[in-house]
This record gives structure tokens, sequence and C-alpha cells, in this order.
């Protein structure tokens, strides 16, 4: 039964306030009307014995105490969902729209179910650990730090960082190697117009359209809509997973936008601030998001996520970065330094982790020496490193062959492996043959994290 209220104590920003005189419940919709029939959308935030807050999703500019009802539905927030939504975009309410305008399309998709967005985090004991990988056609991910399905797998950037190329890359090429159904949801969170025309503009020259649902919220939209879009995401991601057997692939970009959001909304309700200002719930809201992947016992789908995220002046220890870590399963960090030498993408090796791939790659599912070639490049680059550092204080003449090998295999492994070009897509075959390229600047005494009867069997055709 719906409840309705004549009169607002206060309005501040978009919360409006009102004197609890019935027993509401967090994250109730809303419905507010005013005297010219215009209706707006709100849902409570916050609770007290004496007071409900709520967040209107549209401008409040209009409202007053005097000339508006406020409406209590009774129900949380529910988006249609249906097969008719692949391949097209939606905004964060779950509408179709058109990108360049902005604006609602009048055709609505005819929803096969309607799912409220706050779903839970699965189980733990209803968890199927995650063996199975997904290809993304990039060398650095798919060799180094391999994205498994039911994986969450973020990526760290800073601004000016190729992030945005990177994402439109993973998304055009991603696939699943065993040839079940495959689904790629795109959310965009708090991102400007021209970043969202490229993105679809590299969705459709791709051809793989067909396999992808866009979820847009814009850097003007109100903040409401900024924390509900990832959810509405993820509700999607897991009617397609858990429903229709797919395997499903999410990208949220950006998490920075949506934790800049949720401090926005936590100063405006004037709760207690954390670190940098950030609500003390930052680690348990996020849990929210990125604990809704993976696999479910006795399900064929699963649902994989790449969150990216900006991180604030390059700060790897900002509140935002440091707790995506706490909660996912590695991290992809991007490096300013390669990015000045133009090597894409910039994928620093060395500050990055994928902590599932160990129990994932291997002769079934990528090739037998997988991993032996991802340990001995991430060793070898390393020191190679270390050999550039030391030329500063022995010149290079003053190095062994050794060293100056090691020195060239660092160089051919930023030019050859890690650089890739923003179209080329790279299976798991090239990308481990281009490894033993790069390898085989090195001796074999050298290769020492590789077996023999790998290096028996791939060294040789190569030198």
């Amino acid at each position: 039964m719906s409840i309705s209220y004549k009169k607002i104590k206060q309005i501040v920003g978009p919360l409006l306030f009102l004197q609890n005189e019935h027993d509401v419940k967090y994250g109730e919709i809303v419905k507010i009307r005013t005297d010219d029939s215009k209706e707006r959308t709100g849902q409570v935030v916050k609770i007290s014995e004496n007071l409900i807050v709520i967040e209107v999703f549209e401008e409040t500019s209009g409202l007053s105490s005097e000339n508006a009802e406020i409406i209590f539905t009774g129900d949380s927030f529910r988006i249609k969902i249906s097969k008719d939504m692949i391949g097209r975009t939606f905004n964060s309410l779950g509408k179709p729209i058109d990108i360049k305008t902005k604006k609602e399309l009048e055709s609505d998709i005819l929803a096969d179910v309607e799912r409220e967005i706050d779903g839970i985090p699965i189980n733990p004991f209803a968890r199927e650990y995650p063996s199975e990988v997904i290809q993304t056609g990039v060398s650095v991910i798919d060799g180094l730090f391999t994205l498994i399905r039911g994986q969450k797998l973020p990526i760290f950037s800073g601004q000016g960082l190729p992030h945005n190329k990177l994402a439109a890359q993973i998304v055009t090429q991603a696939k699943v190697l065993t040839g079940e159904p495959f689904l790629i949801i795109f959310c965009g969170i708090g991102i400007i117009q021209d970043d969202a025309i490229y993105f679809l503009n590299r969705f459709q020259e791709s051809g793989n359209i067909q396999n992808i649902i866009s979820f847009i919220n814009f850097a003007e939209d109100p903040i409401m809509e900024r924390l509900i879009i990832p959810r509405v995401a993820l509700t999607t991601a897991e009617y397609f997973a858990f429903e229709k057997e797919m395997q499903v692939l999410v990208i949220l970009i950006d998490m920075t936008n949506y934790a800049e959001a949720l401090r926005e909304l936590s100063s405006a309700k004037e709760e207690i601030p954390s670190r940098k200002g950030y609500p003390g719930y930052l680690y348990s809201d996020f849990a929210s998001i990125y604990e809704r992947t993976g696999k479910i016992k006795g399900k064929k789908g699963s649902i994989t996520q790449i969150p990216i995220l900006t991180m604030p002046n390059d700060d790897i220890t900002h509140p935002i970065p440091d707790t995506s870590a706490y909660i996912t399963e590695g991290q992809l960090v991007l490096s300013r330094n390669l990015h000045k030498k133009n090597i894409y993408p910039p994928l620093d090796v060395l500050a990055s982790i994928s902590r599932l791939m160990k129990d994932a790659i291997g002769k079934e599912n990528t090739r037998e020496d997988h991993a032996d070639i991802s340990s001995q490049l991430l060793a070898s680059y390393s020191s190679a490193l270390e050999v550039k550092d030391l030329i500063s204080i022995v010149g290079e003449e003053g190095l062994s062959l050794n060293q100056k090998a090691t020195l060239r295999f660092g160089d051919d492994f930023e030019k050859k492996f890690l650089n890739q070009g923003l179209g080329e897509n790279r299976n798991f075959s090239k990308t481990l043959t281009l490894a033993w390229e790069v390898l085989s600047n090195l001796e074999k005494n050298q290769l020492f994290r590789i077996h023999k009867k790998f290096i028996d069997k791939y060294y040789p055709e190569l030198v």
C-alpha cells in the first residue's frame, strides 16, 4: 500500500528531508509529484527515528514544501530484463537511449523478467572455484595475468592513460575458447559524451555489437544514477549468467566516479567521513558490487568482472585502489613511464598480478609451457630493469655478456611483447610464440624458470 506525504521538511541539493511518520523501508522507491503534474523519482537513502532522507534522481529545482506530494510506493528499484537488450544501449535506469542525444527512446524492451537491482553477494559456500580462461587478445594480459572466468580483475589507471582504449579493445576482442554463449556488459559510470560515442563506435566497427549490452551514465547525470548503474548492470549479468547459462564479462568504468558520488552523497547526509573524506563503509559498498561476481555450483554460466578506476595523483595507496585491491583477485596497473615511451598497453608488469591464473593455465586450457613462460618473463624483465639501473654506475661497457643479453631482452620485451596495436588481436598461441621470440635474446642457461623439456621443444625453433 502506497503512503503519501504532503510536506517536505527541508531540501538540500538532491536530498529531501521528511518527518518520519510511518514504517519506511531503506532503498524504497518514492514518486514526487508537483502541482504542474511533473513526476520525479527518488529513493530512501537514510532513515532515523524522526527523519526520512530521500535522494531525487532528477533535479530538485522547482520543488518546495508546499507544491510537492511524496508517495512511498513500498517497492525497491527494479529493471526489466530481456534478450532484446543484447546489442542495445541503456541509461542508468535501464531505459533504451540514443547515445548522441542522451534521450530515452520511445520503444521499450519486451521484458522477460523484472528484477530488483540490490542483489546479494554470492555465498562463499555456493561458489565454484574458477578454472577456465577468457582470452582478451591482449598479450600482456593473456600471457602474464590471464583472466579467469568468475574472477574480479581490476585495472588501476591514471588521468591521461589509455584505459578507455584498453577497455574498448577488451570488449571487442574478448572470447571464451569453449564455444559457449558469451556476453559482454559494458557499464560507463560518469563518463563524458565523447567517450561514450567513442566506445559505441568501437563496438560497432568491431562487428561484435551483437554480443554487447551497454549501460551509460553521463558525467552530468544525477549522482544517484551513478550509484545505481553498476547494480543495474550486474543484475542484468546475473540473469544472463545464472538463468540463461551464458558466460558474462562485465566491464565497469570508471569506479573512481562511483566512489566520488558515494562521497558526495555521504557528505550531503552529514555522515562522519573516513580516509580522505570517503565514508567508512566504502569497503563494504565496493564489496557489494565486486562480490556479485563468480561461478555458482550447479550453474553453467559465470560472471567475470573488470572494474577500471583512475588513481588520483597516480597514488596506488589511495582509498579507492587500496580498497579494491583487498576485495579483488589481483590487479593490472598502467604505467605512466611506459606510456611516455609510446608503449601500448603501458602495463606495469611488476606491479600487476592475477591470483587465479596459476590454477587455470596449462596444457588443457592454454599451452603446456604457459606457466613457465610467464614466470621467466617476469623474472627476466625484473633483471633487465636492474641492469638499466646498473648502467648509470658502471656504464654499458662494464656489463657482462649475460647482462647485455638481459638488456636486449628487456628492450625486446617492451617493444614486441608488451607493445601491441590498438586493433591487434593475438590468440594464446601467438602470445606464447612472441614470448619465446623475446626470450631467444637470452642464453639457455639464463632460462632458469623453464623446464628443460620446454626449452628443447620451443627454444631451438627460434634461434
